[in-house]
């Protein structure tokens, strides 16, 4: 190794400088790569400096190179060396075979750690990890609702991106302005919806979902809870229109009728998260025929139609939270009362914690601590009997809906039930009557009708001791829980059920 030289050129602080980088990054990478291999220990953020951040440096540092010794050539020939007119390879030189063995080793070792990373790069940042803990205060939110979603096993990529490359392009070129505003702090808060840039549920959805096979009918039990001394149990049972009646007869009627492939459904929104829905078109495509509903109660005119969006219809415009779901407190307390991690035995304990979640707070330790005060202090004071006889069960819920509430509502990033409306049923937003809500008429005088029976059917209802049954497939009229007359019949759900009242 006495005689291991290198050419005159590469001997300057440029080319020395580059040559430290790219070993240091070499060996930061391999140092990494053991820990992560013989220890087990996998994180977003080793994962990031591995395959984002040290790349660009082996890169720079062997493009640095050649730079330095490009002027370094320069510099000899400027001192009067005239000899020096082009570089010229004589491997009969040790010097040069030298370079040329360095070279190429270099070469190969660049080549084989740039088709590794670039691997292992492209997978990472295809991760659910990269997706949702890399940029961990803003992505926060998301990513807890979506591991708390019927989707936690589906990779985030393949509802945002999707197959082929085109959309893998975009998604990334969209990353670099996202990343950006995480970097400056040039962000929204909450991140705004819905994403304008999103592939068609067609293209995504529909490749676990496809049309031809949604189910007919199914059941289901919404189990709710009144804000009374006794958390009184109010259950209703229904049967959810999802199709036709048999599996036979397809869309052909039902929920999803919306996206049978001979219907056409358009409409136009007049607001940026499409609550508000004066123009419906419906076109049939087996004869052709197209009917245009508008909405009496609104201002919107024929003639405004170019200064908006027409959509088609599809998953998304009612599934606009398939995955990242925020409860409002009222849903989220009443399912931790079904599973009984709060105590119905409690009195009023689900009029406390509503009260509680009417309150803003600047950070979840801050709730934590109201929350646990309040609660006891409250029935120190007006249930000494309870609190003796169950402290323990009584600390136990309240811990409980501190989870709960940490998996819904999140201060640092402003993020609220409210602030993300689900179209989903209409129970504490439009939902539904965005369109039927009786409103919208065409001109031969043809209504959406505002009838609950054409999605659901109601079997049974009522709280215990007042449980109503209906006949076989005999819906039963809806009951309101607290007694308004009529009032249920002309309002919708939402005006009233603003995620707060019970």
């Amino acid at each position: 190794m006495k005689n291991f030289k290198l050419p005159s050129s590469v001997y300057n602080w440029l080319t020395l400088f580059g040559a430290m980088m790219a070993v240091g990054a070499i060996l930061v990478f391999l140092f990494l790569l053991i820990i992560s291999t013989f220890t087990g220990t996998s994180s977003s953020y080793l994962g990031l400096f591995m395959f984002i951040i040290i790349p660009p440096f082996l890169f720079i540092g062997l493009i640095l190179i050649p730079i330095g010794m490009y002027y370094k050539n320069r510099e000899i020939k400027r001192s009067g060396d005239k000899k020096l007119t082009a570089p010229v390879f004589d491997f009969n030189k040790s010097t040069h075979r030298n370079a040329a063995m360095v070279f190429i080793t270099g070469s190969m070792i660049f080549l084989l750690l740039t088709a590794l990373g670039s691997y292992e790069a492209f997978h990472f940042s295809e991760s659910n990890v990269f997706c949702g803990e890399v940029c961990h205060s803003v992505m926060h939110p998301e990513f807890t609702a979506y591991q708390n979603s019927a989707h936690a096993r589906v990779k985030c990529v393949e509802c945002h991106v999707g197959e082929g490359v085109d959309w893998y392009v975009k998604s990334k070129l969209s990353g670099l302005r996202q990343i950006y505003g995480v970097a400056t702090g040039d962000y929204d808060k909450p991140i705004p919806t819905p994403i304008s840039n999103l592939r068609p549920a067609r293209e995504t959805c529909e490749k676990c979902h496809w049309p031809e096979k949604f189910y007919s009918r199914t059941n289901r039990l919404e189990k709710h809870f009144l804000a009374d001394e006794e958390n009184t149990p109010w259950d209703i049972y229904l049967t959810l229109k999802v199709g036709g009646e048999h599996n036979s007869e397809g869309l052909s009627e039902g929920i999803h009728w919306h996206v049978d492939p001979d219907n056409i459904v358009q409409y136009l929104a007049t607001d940026k998260q499409r609550q508000d829905i004066p123009f419906v078109r419906f076109i049939n495509k087996k004869t052709g025929d197209t009917t245009i509903y508008i909405d009496s109660d609104s201002d919107f005119e024929m003639d405004e139609i170019a200064n908006y969006e027409i959509r088609e219809m599809e998953c998304i415009d009612c599934h606009n939270r398939p995955s990242h779901q925020y409860l409002p407190p009222d849903r989220f307390i009443n399912n931790e009362l079904a599973k009984g991690t709060i105590s119905t035995e409690i009195p009023e304990i689900k009029a406390k914690l509503l009260e509680i979640c009417e309150n803003e707070f600047v950070s979840i330790d801050s709730l934590k601590k109201y929350s646990m005060n309040e609660i006891i202090a409250y029935y120190e004071e007006e249930y000494p009997e309870v609190i003796e006889e169950n402290r323990a069960g009584i600390i136990a819920s309240v811990d409980a809906f501190i989870k709960v509430y940490s998996d819904n509502i999140f201060p640092e990033m402003k993020v609220t039930w409210d602030k993300y409306p689900s179209n989903i049923g209409h129970m504490n937003f439009k939902g539904c009557f965005r369109c039927h809500n009786g409103l919208h008429e065409s001109e031969d005088g043809k209504v959406l009708e505002r009838d609950c029976n054409q999605c659901h059917i109601i079997n049974a209802q009522g709280s215990p001791d007042n449980f109503v049954r209906s006949e076989f497939n005999i819906p039963l009229d809806f009951q309101h829980p607290v007694d308004i007359g009529e009032a249920w019949m002309d309002m919708n759900c939402s005006e009233c059920h603003t995620g707060l009242l019970p």
